[in-house]
């Protein structure tokens, strides 16, 4: 099953359009896109991580209803803007801070926060995070995976790994 990474939805959060020049007209429009490039690649059984910022919603069956209408098992990776009602609902796997995970051979380091140095960084480790929406100058093997960088899609860590690799040749 493939594993995929997104960050920074900010689901019912209108002023991400106009903060983040995302182009939707309304927030309803902006959630419904989501929506559905998230469905597009993310099968129901597949894993799915999402490195924070979710939603803005504090109503808990709104939280509930958007979790059931997305496709996957997920994850949440807490980012600074998710409250309670997300980080509590009970449609997560997992619910953590900060997470390790062995994808493909490869140490993930997962976090809402990009660092500066992390576990085994030195050793091949790799930096998935959120938080800076594409305006951050990464470091070596440091990718920001929130949906302004990635189309407003999630992303398999094969994705990812292309992604760096095209911004050096341009």
């Amino acid at each position: 099953m493939p594993i995929f990474f997104t960050s920074d939805t900010h689901f019912g959060d209108a002023k991400r359009i106009r903060v983040d020049r995302r182009p939707f007209a309304s927030i309803a429009e902006h959630d419904a896109a989501l929506i559905a490039r998230w469905n597009e690649v993310v099968g129901v059984e597949d894993e799915i991580y999402h490195l924070g910022d979710f939603t803005a919603f504090k109503d808990p069956d709104r939280v509930s209803a958007l979790l059931a209408a997305l496709n996957g098992r997920k994850h949440l990776v807490i980012g600074n803007n998710d409250p309670p009602t997300t980080t509590a609902n009970k449609g997560w796997i997992s619910v953590a801070y900060y997470e390790e995970r062995m994808v493909e051979d490869r140490l993930l380091i997962l976090c809402h926060y990009p660092f500066r140095t992390w576990h085994d960084m030195g050793k091949g480790a790799i930096d998935l995070h959120g938080h800076s929406h594409g305006k951050l100058k990464e470091k070596t093997r440091q990718y920001d995976v929130g949906v302004d960088v990635f189309d407003y899609r999630p992303v398999t860590l094969a994705e990812i790994l292309r992604s760096k690799r095209r911004r050096k040749i341009d």
